[in-house]
């Protein structure tokens, strides 16, 4: 495979900061479903400072430092702590992490809705590069967050490949969405 095609860098969590690092290792792999919450970690989200949390940077766009809790607390499976957070950012972004959680839940016609919200993200383009990179073979050389919604419905909980292949790829929607996030709160 061509590395030089890749259009962003691998996700390093340690370019967040060593709170944030420190929430983000060892890296996990997200199931298609609600999963196990992390409970080890809920005290340090409970108790997330943002100000401190993205030092040496100051945040100036706090809904986008917001969203990138929510999608903290989505990485270890807090479904409805992230829905706390996301259901409050009338944005683009907030309803990008919103959908996010509906289609885990899973409840597909309610991630649907928020992906409609969505509209298109400035990720998209990164993402369809991805699943290319990843061998995910979509409809559209677009991405679709709706095709992969259907995706997930039908491959979740099948222990296959192609589980494992979406599983990679929501790995991947989810570090280039937190990672948007992180850089639209600090510049």
């Amino acid at each position: 495979m061509d590395t030089t095609a890749k259009t962003s860098p691998p996700f390093d969590p340690d370019r967040y900061g060593v709170i944030l690092a420190g929430l983000l290792l060892p890296p996990r792999l997200m199931p298609l479903d609600a999963g196990a919450p992390n409970l080890a970690v809920r005290p340090l989200l409970q108790s997330l400072d943002l100000a401190q949390a993205f030092a040496p940077h100051r945040i100036h766009d706090p809904a986008m430092a917001r969203a990138c809790h929510a999608g903290l607390w989505l990485y270890h499976n807090f479904l409805d702590e992230s829905h706390r957070i996301s259901q409050d950012l009338a944005t683009p972004t907030g309803s990008f992490w919103h959908g996010i959680l509906h289609r885990r839940e899973p409840d597909a016609a309610n991630a649907s809705y928020w992906f409609r919200r969505v509209g298109e993200h400035p990720i998209f383009s990164v993402l369809a590069q991805e699943a290319r990179e990843l061998g995910l073979r979509l409809h559209s050389d677009r991405w679709d967050p709706f095709e992969f919604i259907d995706l997930c419905e039908q491959h979740r909980d099948t222990e296959t490949e192609m589980e494992m292949l979406l599983r990679h790829m929501q790995q991947r929607e989810w570090e280039r969405l937190f990672a948007w996030c992180y850089t639209q709160s600090v510049e």
